[in-house]
């Protein structure tokens, strides 16, 4: 059993929202007054972290608002106090010494509350028709493998030289260094054998899509068998939550939800036809019907609040530290979930 405390965080509603478009509670909203709004009420409620994901277009396609996550998330920085904020980052995007300056300059803003998630693009009208190219998966992986050692050895204080396949770096480093802890933390995704070598090799946290938790438990024994240095990988989980009285209401709920899915069809078409097919991610979605995004419901927390907290606990016995979670709508099931379940999860882990 796993002897970490559960930590809870939220996404920020970077591209409106989570769950169906059309759910009358709640219509897609990406400004940046929403954003800032759910994650001032995260701090309060007692929420741990939050997620920034990073997309410069919106994957709903054309017409789509897309809130930009790295100035964002420097504005998120200063307006909070205490929650931990992490920002999603495609190596293709930003040079790694542009961005380590960037992530440095966020960590000294929120005062040693900050971390990078890095992730592979699988959209690929993002960087097509910017003119940088879509490249073939693991290729993309490799590049984001020197992307962070560059990286990583930047914002822990070091001046760098390398020379790999995509970069020539000549004796760099930044100022001023990390004033609060040794640098930022390094959160990564992605499931596929070229992806985990990676977060072995370089992350902190290996965040995994919501999924079962025999297949959870079966990733992490993958992973954790790989060559690594340094302090044991821990983990995260993204993962959709419904939560009510009883299970009833809540697959009630879920019903509701899958209900509306099919007024998004258009859209879940357009999304399928620009993603990568060799992303992992999709061809595990494609296998599980879910609400909400990285696995979403997949991962079973739906039900009565003791049934949410009893199978979040066993997450956490799996090795799952950070659970990444989605609300629909947003502000009103954060507020349940930070009345009803966060304190259930906590009595059943002093219990044990």
């Amino acid at each position: 059993m796993s002897e970490v405390p559960a930590r809870f965080g939220v996404w920020s509603p970077v591209s409106g929202g989570f769950g169906p478009s059309h759910h009358p509670d709640e219509r897609p909203d990406a400004s940046w007054d929403h954003n800032k709004n759910v994650i001032l009420l995260a701090e309060e409620l007692g929420f741990d972290s939050t997620l920034v994901a990073q997309h410069t277009v919106s994957t709903r396609g054309p017409g789509y608002e897309q809130l930009e996550a790295w100035s964002s998330s420097a504005a998120l920085a200063a307006l909070t106090d205490r929650i931990e904020i992490i920002t999603a980052i495609k190596p293709y995007l930003y040079h790694p010494v542009v961005l380590a300056k960037m992530a440095l300059q966020i960590e000294e803003i929120s005062g040693g509350r900050f971390g990078i998630n890095l992730v592979n693009a699988w959209y690929k009208p993002e960087l097509d028709k910017a003119g940088i190219g879509f490249r073939d998966h693991d290729e993309r992986y490799e590049y984001g493998r020197e992307w962070l050692h560059i990286f990583r050895a930047l914002v822990s204080g070091h001046s760098i030289s390398f020379k790999g396949r995509f970069f020539d770096i000549d004796r760099y480093e930044l100022w001023p260094k990390d004033r609060f802890r040794s640098r930022p933390v390094i959160y990564a995704g992605g499931e596929s054998d070229t992806a985990k070598s990676v977060v072995a090799e370089l992350a902190d946290v290996w965040f995994i899509n919501g999924q079962p938790i025999a297949d959870v438990r079966r990733l992490i024994g993958d992973i954790s068998a790989l060559p690594r240095s340094g302090p044991p990988l821990r983990f995260g989980l993204a993962a959709f939550v419904i939560a009510r009285e009883t299970d009833a209401e809540a697959e009630e709920a879920l019903a509701f939800s899958f209900s509306l899915t099919s007024k998004d069809a258009a859209l879940h078409a357009q999304r399928a036809a620009n993603t990568d097919p060799k992303a992992v991610m999709f061809q595990t979605f494609a296998k599980m019907p879910h609400i909400g995004t990285n696995g979403g419901t997949a991962a079973g927390l739906v039900g009565s609040y003791d049934h949410v907290a009893s199978r979040m606990r066993a997450f956490n016995d799996t090795g799952i530290e950070l659970f990444m979670l989605q609300f629909q709508p947003m502000e009103a099931e954060m507020k349940r979930f930070a009345a009803e379940i966060i304190p259930r999860v906590r009595r059943l882990k002093a219990v044990a």
